[in-house]
C-alpha cells in the first residue's frame, strides 16, 4: 500500500512541480526531497514501481499458503532471490536517505519496515525447509536463529532507528 501511495505522490509531483506531497512534513520528514533526488529513479523509472510490482507477489504467496498450497522449491528460491534483492535495495536506500539526500520519506520508511521482516522470515523458512541444502537444515545455528527470530528482527529495527536518531539528532534535539 505504501509503495502505491508513494507512486501516486510521485506522479502528482511529476505533473506539478509545485505540488507538495502529503508526506512532506518538515525538513527531515520530506518525501518531496527524496522523490526529487536521482536515487528515487535508480533504474530510470520511479522506485515505487518496483514495490507496486513486487509486493503483490509476497501477498499472493501469503494467500496461497493460507489456502493450503504447497509451493515448489524453485518458487521459494525465486522468492528468496527477490526478497534478498529487496533487502539490498532498501539498505542502499536507507544509506542514501540518511547520508546523501539528508531527508526521510515516511512512506519509504513503511516499505523499509515491511521488507526487513519479509526477508527475515522467508530466509528462516527457506533455511528450515532445505531450500539452501540439507546441511543448512541440520546446522544448529538455524535452530538458534529461529528461536531468536523476534529479537534479531527487533535488533535490525533498532539499528535503523539508531542510525536515524544519530543522523538527525541536531534536528530532533531542537524540537525537545
Amino acid at each position: 500500500m505504501a509503495a502505491a501511495v508513494l507512486l501516486v505522490e510521485r506522479i502528482r509531483l511529476a505533473e506539478d512541480s509545485g505540488y507538495v506531497p502529503s508526506c512532506s512534513i518538515n525538513p527531515v520528514l520530506s518525501c518531496g526531497s527524496v522523490m526529487e533526488s536521482a536515487q528515487a529513479s535508480l533504474l530510470g523509472f520511479p522506485n515505487p514501481v518496483i514495490g507496486v510490482a513486487a509486493f503483490p507477489v509476497v501477498l499472493a504467496t501469503g494467500a496461497a499458503l493460507l489456502g493450503g498450497a504447497g509451493l515448489a522449491r524453485w518458487y521459494w528460491g525465486g522468492l528468496q532471490a527477490g526478497v534478498t534483492l529487496g533487502l539490498v535495495f532498501v539498505g542502499w536506500l536507507i544509506f542514501q536517505s540518511l547520508y546523501r539526500i539528508g531527508a526521510l520519506c515516511p512512506y519509504c520508511m513503511v516499505v523499509w519496515a515491511v521488507v526487513l521482516p519479509t526477508f527475515w522470515f522467508v530466509t528462516l523458512r527457506n533455511m528450515r525447509a532445505g531450500v539452501f541444502g540439507h546441511r543448512i537444515v541440520e546446522h544448529r545455528g538455524v535452530a538458534a536463529l529461529h528461536a531468536w527470530r523476534a529479537p534479531v528482527l527487533l535488533a535490525a529495527y533498532l539499528v535503523v532507528l539508531t542510525l536515524i536518531g544519530v543522523r538527525f539528532w541536531s534536528y530532533w534535539s531542537r524540537l525537545l
